[in-house]
């Protein structure tokens, strides 16, 4: 479905049919998308699950990831664009591979686990790399930056980790199924709170995006099963079934075109980058899977890793408006992104499950395990 998202914002976009063009107040829908996107991601993490091995491989992965990335970045352009380059080959599309694991009934598997610990580090970590090095500052005053940042979330989780939120519980209980919404209403204040003071301070974004959907985790954590759950459904419909898709389209009406098709050698970056995030992502993540992982479930982990594209958006945003990326590499690797969405969790669907069997669908109509 976020492929044909896609895909139907290219055609109906300026370089097809031209019935729809980028607007601010489009513009701005598609990042409140994106930050739900990142928000679920961060919400659907359990940190008591991959904490601890998963965790520091799927860590030690990424760190292989961006050698690779800044590598292949320098050979292709010795210049600032290889830091661009070489962020956007590390990301992994945790946000959008999540419904995906969840209607093959892989999210609570082994891979599943696998790949949520990867798309972890290849979500959060990527977003510390743009905060870094790719804000305008210096390293120095943008780390003292996003310390502060660090502070003020860490703050807010050990808060909501150790406080007796029975109160809160029982707002939410009273309120679940009447117009008054105060789970929903406190997603949305702390999703817009947290982004909030991301562009405050002069970070991405979407790092207070996956801050804010981590602790909502944990504000939820003593919550009865049937009410987090219904909760769950709910925020899966507003995100997937609204917002999310708009950044999607979005991304496919800003994608452009002209400017990959119309010079050979960009174009003939499109397949480089396409593979070079198999290469970068995809053979570190499928290496440092879980030990006792089959050559059928590392190859399947790689691919789901090398699946990536709102990071590479957002990357190759700055990269263009800072006068350091070309937009026709910029459109190759957000093509790239497009074709890893649109390729890599078929493939590594059908690897997983040896191409003889149905996936089995996670159904929202019930409490997951």
């Amino acid at each position: 479905m976020l492929v044909f998202e896609l895909v139907f914002g290219i055609v109906i976009g300026p370089d097809v049919l031209g019935w729809a063009r980028p607007s601010d107040m489009f513009e701005l829908l598609a990042d409140f998308g994106l930050a739900m996107l990142f928000f679920l991601a961060g919400h659907e993490i359990d940190f008591a699950t991959v904490r601890g091995r998963p965790l520091a491989r799927a860590s030690l992965g990424w760190v292989v990831s961006l050698a690779i990335g800044l590598a292949v970045g320098w050979l292709l352009d010795p210049d600032a664009g290889a830091v661009f380059i070489g962020i956007a080959l590390t990301s992994t599309a945790l946000g959008a591979l999540l419904p995906i694991l969840r209607d093959a009934g892989l999210l609570r598997s082994k891979i599943g686990v696998g790949v949520l610990a990867i798309g972890a580090a290849g979500e959060f970590l990527p977003l510390i790399a743009i905060s870094l090095f790719l804000s305008g500052r210096s390293p120095l005053h943008a780390a003292l930056v996003l310390l502060g940042f660090a502070v003020i979330t860490g703050f807010a989780i050990r808060r909501a980790s150790r406080g007796d939120n029975r109160g809160l519980h029982e707002v939410i209980a009273a309120t679940l199924h009447t117009s008054g919404q105060f789970a929903i209403r406190l997603v949305l204040f702390l999703l817009l709170a947290l982004v909030g003071l991301s562009v405050v301070v002069d970070l991405d974004m979407l790092l207070g995006a996956f801050a804010a959907g981590i602790i909502m985790r944990i504000l939820l954590s003593g919550a009865p099963e049937a009410d987090r759950h219904t909760i769950e459904v709910k925020l899966d419909a507003i995100g997937f079934g609204l917002l999310v898709p708009l950044f999607f389209v979005y991304t496919g009406i800003t994608f452009d075109l002209e400017a990959l098709v119309s010079d050979p050698a960009t174009l003939a970056l499109l397949p480089v980058f396409t593979l070079l995030l198999l290469v970068a992502r995809g053979i570190p993540s499928a290496l440092l899977a879980d030990p006792g992982s089959s050559l059928r479930d590392r190859t399947a982990t790689g691919l789901f890793a090398a699946t990536a594209l709102p990071i590479i958006v957002a990357v190759t945003a700055i990269g263009v408006g800072a006068g350091d990326l070309d937009s026709g590499t910029a459109a190759a690797l957000v093509g790239a992104g497009l074709l890893s969405m649109l390729l890599f969790p078929l493939i590594a669907l059908s690897v997983e499950r040896g191409g003889s069997r149905r996936p089995r669908q996670e159904s929202n109509l019930r409490p997951r395990d």
